[in-house]
């Protein structure tokens, strides 16, 4: 039975994310719906390993050839566009099991043994973006006064067209406003269960790119859309309850902390620098993990601390959906599916272990006077602690690695050498929907 974003459909889609964090999707007449559910969509394994630029990062496992297929529920499609729906798609082999290296299969596995263990999380999502000219450019040449008024109302019919566009894709919208860096939006989504969490960050991406294109404007997710300008981030919001009762509030450990909750925070840091390439690992990423862009550059975690890499929001009235952790290193480049489950999984891996919190750092890292571990300073570094990581394969399955390892690899490769303006330039628009 078809959902309400089929209304009014002559095209309906069904996306991808691949390892490069790029979305990639295949679209069918409305009448062929039932073909894309039951059947789905020919798609070549290499899908998969696409990089940023458009190249293909073949591993020895995937070549020319062979043939995936794409499948989606009907329930799950959104009005994207007039006359577009578009739904998350799960990337299957021929037989309908699920592909190594599909995103939503992976974190399906994930949450599963979160539930086995107990545990039951939600996520939310912000999505940090920059809005272009139609040429590339700053959408504005004027001064920016960062989350001003004025700078706000002179794109409010953006703004509202923006909310209703989500709204009538079934997207709760928490907030949004003009941030820090010159022409730059953040939208905030509700929280939602892990998997549908991740579908959300790619249909908002979605939709903010095709209400952008309405008013005139293009939109970049890239971690460093401008060289020197401040980076956009995509932040991960993650709370988790045992037996219905909070973990990360109504303990005795710091901040009210539970034992469980201080575990998961000690899995997620234990974890950080050989996960890192899962989170933020294009080649644009290391410019933005660096101390004073509040993008948790210190391994650390501290109580709203902006510049920890885990920031713990406490349980009150200033906080609308109770306690959770958030994860600052994540990046537009992410694949969300991924980052997803690399997040709830090193969490429940810290519970299972029953790890150690680190003392909680309550100022600027900076100003701390601590030695604290660093995560890895460039990409290449990133990708040797990805390969040597049996915790990344454990969490994230070998055939994910390699794949991740083979599409940043190509990047390493083809900007390491360039100026950042050139390569900021070169993908701006990669992860853009």
């Amino acid at each position: 039975m078809a959902g309400e974003g089929t209304t009014g459909a002559v095209l309906v889609g069904g996306f991808v994310v691949d390892m490069a964090g790029v979305a990639r999707a295949k679209y069918v007449p409305a009448a062929r719906l039932d073909a894309f559910e039951k059947v789905g969509m020919g798609a070549s394994p290499s899908w998969s390993v696409f990089t940023a630029d458009g190249a293909i990062a073949f591993t020895p496992e995937l070549g020319v050839v062979g043939d995936l297929r794409i499948r989606i529920d009907a329930d799950d499609l959104r009005p994207v566009a007039d006359g577009v729906a578009l739904a998350p798609g799960d990337l299957c082999q021929q037989d309908g099991s699920p592909s190594p290296m599909c995103g939503r299969a992976l974190l399906r596995r994930v949450v599963a043994g979160a539930e086995q263990a107990g545990l039951r999380a939600q996520v939310g999502a912000e999505l940090e973006c920059t809005l272009l000219a139609p040429d590339g450019g700053h959408a504005t040449a004027g001064a920016w006064a960062p989350y001003g008024v004025r700078s706000s109302l002179e794109r409010s019919a953006f703004l509202v067209d923006l909310v209703e566009s989500a709204e009538r894709a079934g997207l709760g919208v928490e907030q949004l406003h003009v941030e820090y860096g010159h022409d730059q939006l953040e939208l905030s989504l509700s929280p939602a269960d892990p998997l549908s969490a991740a579908d959300d960050v790619i249909l908002a991406r979605v939709v903010v790119g095709r209400t952008a294109e309405r008013h005139g404007m293009r939109v970049s997710f890239s971690p460093v859309p401008f060289a020197g300008d401040a980076g956009n981030g995509a932040h991960l919001h993650l709370s988790l309850e045992r037996d219905g009762v909070p973990v990360f509030s109504g303990g005795d450990g710091p901040r009210g902390l539970t034992p469980i909750g201080g575990a998961a925070i000690a899995g997620v840091l234990d974890t950080l620098p050989e996960l890192v390439a899962a989170y933020a690992g294009s080649t644009l990423s290391a410019r933005r993990l660096v101390p004073g862009n509040w993008a948790g550059a210190s391994l650390c975690w501290g109580l709203e601390n902006r510049e920890a890499a885990v920031r713990l929001v406490a349980a009150g009235p200033g906080s609308a959906h109770g306690a959770n952790i958030e994860l600052k290193v994540v990046d537009p480049s992410a694949n969300p599916y991924l980052a997803v489950a690399a997040f709830l999984g090193s969490a429940c891996l810290g519970v299972e272990r029953d790890l150690t919190l680190p003392p909680e750092v309550a100022e600027n890292p900076a100003d701390s006077g601590r030695e604290l571990l660093v995560l890895p300073p460039h990409q290449a570094a990133a990708l040797n602690a990805l390969e040597s990581s049996a915790v990344a394969r454990e969490l994230l399955g070998a055939p994910v690695v390699e794949g991740l390892l083979a599409v940043r690899r190509h990047e390493v490769r083809s900007y390491s050498g360039l100026p950042i303006a050139e390569t900021a330039e070169a993908l701006r628009l990669a992860w853009s929907c």
